[in-house]
C-alpha cells in the first residue's frame, strides 16, 4: 500500500480532481477505502469483507487498465495478496485469476507482449499469502483445542471436588438430622462440625484447582493418608491403606491424577457400596506409580451415579500417558490406575 501511494504521488500526471487524471484519482480513492475495509479483521467471513475485497480488486484492474505504464499494478498485487488472506479459497481462487489475467491484458496493451515475469509474481504472492492464512487458521484451531482441553481438565477438577466434599457434608448433615430427631444434640453438633470442616476443605481444594496445577501441593503420601483418614472419619468404617515401593515425589499433573482418582473411588465407595470397608494401595515402580482402590460390593447398592467421575479419570489418565481400568470381577469392585513415574 505505502508502495502504491507513494508511485501514485509521483506518478506523472500525478492524481488530479480534473480532467483526464480524474477517473485514476477517483479509482485510487476506492482501491484505497476498499483495500482498508478489507484489511480489517474479522472473527467470520462477511458480506463487508467480500464485497470490499472484490471492490479492491476491481478498483485496481481498472486502474492498471487504464494506465497500464502506471503504478497501478502494485495495487493489484497488493489486491492478490489481500483477498488470499482474508477470503477462502472458493472466493479468493476466482478473484487472483481475474486479477492474473488482468495484468496479462495490462502487459499487451503496452505493446511489449505477454508479461510471464509479472504473472509469476502475482501467481507467488497469492501463493505465499494463502500459505500464511491455512497457517493462521491452524493455529486457531490449535487454540480452539487448547481452550477445549483446558476446559475440560478444569471440568474433571471441579466435580471431582464437589462429589467428594458435598457427597460427605451430606452424610453428615443426613445423621445429624437422625440425630437430632433423637434427642441426641451432642452428636449431631459433632456431625455438623464435620460437615463445616469438610465445607472448608472443599473451598481450599476448589481454590487450588483453580490455580490450576501447583508446586506446593502435599505430599502424594500425605494427601492419600488424609483422604482415607477423611473416609474413615465420615463414614465410621476401616479404610487399609498400603504402600509399597520407593516412595517419592512425582511429576505434579500425576500426583494430582492418582489423588483424584483416590478421592473419586472413595467418593463412589461411600455412596454406592454404604458400610463397606475399602482398601487403597499406592505402589511406587521404578517406571510407573499406580493405585488400587478395592472394595466388595453391598448388599444394598446407595445412590446411583452419573458415571462422570469415572470418565473424568479415564481422560485424566491417558492425558498423561497412563490407563485406568474400573470394573467388578468376582463381587469385587476395582478401581486401578497407573501413570508413568
Amino acid at each position: 500500500m505505502v508502495v502504491f501511494l507513494i508511485a501514485l504521488l509521483q506518478s506523472d500526471p500525478g492524481p488530479r480532481l480534473s480532467g483526464a487524471s480524474l477517473a485514476n484519482s477517483l479509482l485510487s480513492v476506492c482501491f484505497v477505502a476498499a483495500a482498508f475495509l478489507a484489511l480489517q479483521r474479522h472473527d467470520r467471513m462477511t458480506a463487508r469483507a467480500i464485497v470490499a475485497s472484490y471492490g479492491m480488486v476491481a478498483s485496481a484492474l481498472l486502474l492498471h487498465l487504464l494506465r497500464p505504464e502506471g503504478p497501478a499494478i502494485s495495487a493489484v498485487f497488493v489486491a492478490i495478496g489481500v483477498i488470499a488472506l482474508r477470503l477462502p479459497l472458493a472466493f479468493s481462487l476466482p478473484a487472483a485469476v481475474t486479477a492474473l489475467a488482468g495484468l496479462a491484458v495490462g502487459t499487451l496493451e503496452e505493446g511489449k507482449g505477454l508479461s510471464w515475469d509479472v504473472i509469476a509474481i502475482g501467481g507467488v504472492i497469492y501463493l505465499l499469502a494463502y500459505v500464511r492464512r491455512t497457517t493462521l487458521a491452524a493455529r486457531a484451531a490449535e487454540d480452539r483445542e487448547a481452550v477445549l482441553a483446558e476446559r475440560a481438565r478444569i471440568a474433571r477438577d471441579i466435580h471431582d471436588i464437589l462429589a467428594h466434599s458435598l457427597s460427605a457434608q451430606i452424610v453428615h448433615l443426613e445423621g445429624a438430622r437422625l440425630l437430632l430427631r433423637a434427642d441426641r444434640s451432642d452428636e449431631a453438633l459433632e456431625r455438623v462440625e464435620l460437615a463445616r470442616d469438610m465445607a472448608k476443605q472443599g473451598l481450599e481444594e476448589t481454590r487450588r484447582a483453580i490455580t490450576a496445577l501447583r508446586e506446593d501441593m502435599p505430599p502424594l503420601v500425605d494427601a492419600v493418608s488424609t483422604l482415607t483418614g477423611e473416609f474413615e472419619t465420615a463414614t465410621g468404617v476401616g479404610c487399609e491403606l498400603t504402600m509399597a515401593g520407593d516412595r517419592r515425589r512425582l511429576d505434579p499433573e500425576a500426583e494430582l491424577a492418582i489423588i483424584r482418582t483416590t478421592q473419586e473411588a472413595l467418593t463412589n465407595v461411600r455412596r454406592h457400596a454404604p458400610g463397606v470397608a475399602p482398601g487403597v494401595r499406592l505402589i511406587f515402580g521404578p517406571e510407573t506409580c499406580s493405585l488400587e482402590v478395592t472394595n466388595e460390593l453391598a448388599a444394598s447398592p446407595g445412590t446411583p451415579g452419573s458415571g462422570y467421575g469415572l470418565v473424568g479419570m479415564r481422560e485424566r489418565a491417558e492425558l498423561l500417558g497412563g490407563h485406568l481400568e474400573a470394573g467388578e470381577r468376582d463381587g469385587v469392585f476395582r478401581v486401578r490406575l497407573e501413570v508413568p513415574a
